[in-house]
């Protein structure tokens, strides 16, 4: 392993450990002021396990996180990006680590990228955690549309099918600062970064593999990133976001190092039908007559 490597896996740790620090801060003083949050139910963790399994396969974990938080009415909607934020970053953390170290891909141009990722979501995370309930679910609902469109066009072979670089130079690094922007500014809203940024790295000529560590080191450190200024706002569930970390860290370690690698085409195809379902309903009830805010 090349010192570049350790340089990163450090700040990954480090980032890790500052989010676990400025959480459990606010998790405490959240139990102070509301007598909780308890621990999270079944339910709320084997969604974290479920989501997460699948993240770490290359399915991503924000849509269909979205779609079965609002299925089993889980969630405030105006606090899923939020609590979408807060409980990935542990389990993203942890397939980071895993991915950077089997994956090969061109330094600079993977901490260039994160860096990108990392300034969209600070950028987006500010805006969306002030958000009142109609702008979030009117967002939510289009960044589902986007979501289910990529998963159809992933299972029909719409996308290029990536060249052999592993790093990027020239307009071609341009073009992928400014896309990992976009990516790491939509994320706040619940996109997910996975599938646009596979199907950007294949585009711009890179390996598709070499996505990987890109698009899951990107999702480590911009997501400790902002959740800082969900947790700010309290702009999430802690409840629901602590049973996405408790479920999904086992999840990955499993994905990652036992099962590697299954047939996912119908996983997708279910994962559209439930995303869109999803979309719908929140797209209904923002465009619909007006609900009293949960707390």
């Amino acid at each position: 392993m090349d010192n570049p490597k350790l340089i990163l896996f450090a700040a990954l740790g480090a980032v890790g450990l500052f989010f676990i620090v400025m959480w459990v801060r606010a998790l405490a003083a959240g139990r102070a002021v509301q007598n909780g949050p308890d621990m999270p139910t079944p339910l709320q963790t084997t969604i974290g396990f479920v989501t997460n399994f699948f993240d770490t396969l290359g399915i991503g974990s924000y849509a269909p996180t979205t779609a079965l938080f609002r299925f089993f009415g889980q969630v405030p909607d105006e606090k899923i990006p939020g609590t979408l934020t807060l409980g990935h970053v542990l389990p993203t953390i942890v397939q980071s680590f895993i991915f950077i170290a089997i994956v090969q891909v061109d330094f600079k141009t993977l901490v260039l990228l994160i860096g990108a990722s990392i300034v969209g979501a600070w950028l987006g995370a500010g805006v969306v955690a002030k958000w009142p309930r109609r702008n979030v679910q009117i967002g939510m609902g289009l960044a589902l549309v986007a979501a289910a469109v990529l998963f159809m066009m992933a299972n029909l072979g719409i996308v290029a099918a990536g060249g052999t670089a592993l790093g990027l130079s020239g307009t071609k690094l341009i073009l992928g600062l400014v896309g990992n922007f976009v990516l790491g500014a939509l994320m706040t809203l619940g996109i997910g970064l996975y599938g646009p940024c596979l199907i950007m790295i294949s585009l711009l000529g890179m390996e598709p593999r070499a996505a990987f560590p890109i698009m899951m080191a990107s999702c480590a450190f911009l997501m400790p990133v902002a959740g800082v200024r969900f947790s700010k706002e309290q702009a999430y569930s802690a409840r629901p976001a602590l049973g996405l970390a408790l479920g999904g860290i086992p999840a990955v370690l499993i994905a990652a190092l036992i099962v590697k690698s299954m047939p996912l085409v119908a996983v997708r195809w279910l994962v559209v039908v439930v995303v869109l379902i999803a979309a719908i309903g929140l797209l209904r009830a923002a465009f619909g007559p007006k609900e009293p805010a949960h707390g």
